[in-house]
């Protein structure tokens, strides 16, 4: 059992870096679709059928691109930073159930939904996505360039402001709850939608999903990259795979974010059924829908403006909900 147990993991690391990789690329093309339609555009049709190749086409572009490293930068820690933006992406994927248990066919053997139920699993999330924000940082600091500098700098201050908020958004659901799994999370609202914990902590749920797109580098938080201002912030030096592996990271971090906002706020997989793995993933579109959507209809604000909002606005009212929380399981 020992070794099924080694196998089982392998495969499931695996699963889940090749899928998600792969949704990666392809939340790029809806959000290209999503974007055209909400801005009376076509988006991609030129390659494949309604351009649904262009994927592949830019998958292929990125891998056989020219690996341009420039004079000036500090050549180790530039080629090491696109790296651990997308490890650490990968890396919090360990804890996350992307769905219920099953039993493989024509045996007894049950599978895990998760790599590791650790019993400090979203504890864990948390601490791996933080250390996503060195990938820009050293990118923009190794860059030699002045343009990458002023982004890294500008985006690791956005990144530590608002994980206090994601931190203290947090400590409510799990002052519920009693746990740092999130499986216990979903057994906690596996009776029916009224257990679901949005309910409860809905100020905990709005200032979670405030705090994601800061963590994702999404707009209206889009400052850490800029990339509407002709340059492309910490990544304007980067080409090829290694600027891919950026994107990657990006686009699997809102995916594996949208996973723990439904399984912590949104009922995630329910009791386990076959509707509620489908319902699981039909929250996690949804979600991932509001990014592209909120691109599309959002202006980017000034950095000073976003730090007004997270120290003067959401950490009081984060504080504020904690200890009405604590009166009332309290009392």
């Amino acid at each position: 059992m020992e070794w099924a147990f080694i196998a089982e993991t392998i495969i499931k690391v695996l699963v889940v870096v090749l899928v998600f990789s792969a949704l990666a690329g392809i939340g790029t093309y809806f959000e290209r679709k999503v974007l055209a339609f909400m801005q009376r555009r076509l988006g991609p049709m030129h390659v494949g059928p309604f351009g649904l190749l262009q994927v592949a086409a830019d998958g292929i572009k990125l891998f056989t691109k020219e690996d341009i490293i420039p004079t000036g930068v500090v050549k180790p820690i530039f080629k090491i930073a696109p790296v651990i933006t997308a490890a650490t992406a990968f890396m919090a994927a360990a804890a996350i159930p992307f769905w219920p248990e099953f039993t493989v066919p024509f045996t007894d053997y049950v599978v895990s939904p998760i790599i590791s139920d650790l019993n400090i699993g979203v504890l864990y999330i948390l601490s791996v996505m933080a250390i996503g924000l060195y990938g820009p940082l050293l990118g923009g600091m190794a860059s030699n360039n002045k343009w990458s500098l002023i982004s890294a700098a500008r985006g690791a201050s956005i990144f530590i402001s608002y994980e206090v908020i994601t931190g203290l958004s947090l400590l409510a659901p799990l002052m519920i709850v009693g746990s740092f799994s999130l499986l216990d999370f979903n057994a906690y609202q596996s009776a029916g939608v009224t257990d679901w914990i949005v309910w409860q902590q809905p100020v905990a749920f709005i200032l979670f999903w405030i705090a994601a797109f800061a963590e994702t580098g999404r707009t209206p938080f889009h400052l850490v990259a800029n990339d509407h201002e002709i340059i492309d912030g910490f990544g304007t030096e980067y080409s090829g795979m290694r600027w891919g592996l950026f994107a990657i990271g990006e686009y699997a971090n809102m995916f594996f974010l949208a996973f723990v906002m439904a399984l912590i706020f949104l009922g995630g997989f329910g009791d386990g059924s076959v509707l509620g793995a489908l319902g699981l993933l039909l929250k996690v579109s949804l979600i991932f829908f509001f990014f592209l959507w909120t691109r599309a209809a959002w202006p980017d604000v000034r950095p000073d403006q976003l730090m007004w909002l997270c120290w003067k606005v959401l950490m009081p009212l984060a504080i504020i909900n904690i200890v009405i929380t604590g009166f009332v399981l309290m009392f």
